[in-house]
């Protein structure tokens, strides 16, 4: 199975992200383009595009984006409660034919600021029982004619999206990845999803969810290809181990000072995969070869929770040692974003893309 490497590139116009010193250029065009052709000049398949209310409209730049590479494909991260799904099949589909097929969806059903965009939905059950519909509509929207569909939370009468996505005479649509830890949250990616992205859990912890994810897949009579998996994490890597440990540390100092709560995060620690993940800390500081649990303590949040942290080598053996459970598409960055993407691929992706001795 082939694997995906992609960046993250945090779609905001506010400077400042995750410690990222960049003091200009945040919400431009010129700025986003930057690290796009970056990523596509320094071995990256493309990059997760960051959402949220106030930032800039993920789809709007992502279309922008491809418009000005060759092969960079934007992961767009989407909200199930901001896009109606009819309106989102004609969007997603569009783009998919505008950069001939080189659209991934990240689809999030967490909390935002749901208030200001008028999605009335807060209970998370209820949440993901939407988003399993609205998946469901979606898939048949891309490859059905005059769809009707009478739903709990959505409904359509004679709808036909155009143009179909890249590849439909192939069988293809674009690949949706999806995330979550909660059970509700299983059932929608063991039945809906392409792709299931775990956080930076311990490896124990990625493989008891990956058995359980097939084992419901077959459960639920699931009838799309076999679900695939993926990780998102931090990856901080320097020329040297000591080195890499000295600047995380640096890092960690750094965030300690500013530590702060904020909206954002509190909303994370509410969700079942970012508690996992501040519950690591009580196993240890660092957690099989390289995985460094303290960053979430200091406001660390999400992929900035846990760390990989290390050489090239190290941290390339921590990767592959995920590979081996199943992951097969990665999600990885570290700030700034800039530097950071030209040298994690070019001192890590070659190390990555080199054949596992047998």
């Amino acid at each position: 199975m082939s694997r995906e490497f992609l960046w993250y590139i945090p779609n905001t116009v506010e400077p400042g992200h995750r410690g990222d010193d960049t003091t200009t250029g945040w919400g431009t065009l010129d700025f986003s383009t930057e690290l796009a052709r970056a990523a596509e000049d320094h071995g990256w398949g493309g990059a997760l595009l960051g959402t949220g209310w106030g930032r800039p409209d993920t789809f709007t730049v992502a279309t922008a984006l491809a418009a000005r590479t060759t092969t960079f494909k934007p992961l767009v991260a989407i909200r199930p409660g901001y896009w109606q799904p009819a309106h989102f099949a004609s969007a997603a589909t569009t783009l998919d034919q505008l950069s001939q097929g080189r659209l991934l969806i990240n689809i999030v059903s967490g909390l935002d600021d749901a208030a200001a965009y008028g999605d009335g939905e807060a209970d998370p059950a209820r949440r993901y029982d939407r988003t399993r519909e609205f998946l469901q509509l979606v898939r048949r929207l891309w490859t059905e004619e005059n769809v009707t569909f009478r739903g709990e939370f959505f409904r359509v009468d004679g709808s036909t999206v155009n143009p179909r996505p890249y590849g439909t005479e192939q069988g293809r649509t674009p690949r949706l990845y999806f995330g979550g830890a909660s059970a509700a949250a299983e059932r929608v990616s063991a039945a809906e999803a392409d792709v299931q992205l775990f956080w930076g859990e311990p490896l124990d912890g990625v493989a008891e969810r990956i058995d359980r994810l097939r084992e419901l897949s077959a459960s639920l009579g699931r009838e799309h290809a076999p679900l695939e998996f993926g990780l998102r994490i931090t990856t901080l890597v320097r020329d040297t181990t000591e080195q890499a440990w000295h600047d995380a540390e640096a890092k960690v100092a750094s965030m300690a000072d500013r530590a702060a709560d904020s909206t954002i995060t509190r909303n994370w620690r509410r969700a079942v995969g970012q508690q996992r993940l501040h519950d690591l800390a009580e196993r240890g500081e660092v957690l099989d070869s390289c995985l460094y649990t303290t960053p979430g303590k200091f406001g660390g949040g999400g992929a900035g929770t846990t760390w990989l942290v290390g050489s090239p080598d190290d941290v390339a053996d921590a990767l592959r040692a995920y590979g081996k459970l199943g992951i097969t598409h990665f999600v990885l960055s570290d700030t700034p974003y800039r530097p950071e993407v030209a040298r994690i691929g070019d001192q890590l992706l070659s190390r990555l893309r080199e054949r596992d001795p047998a």
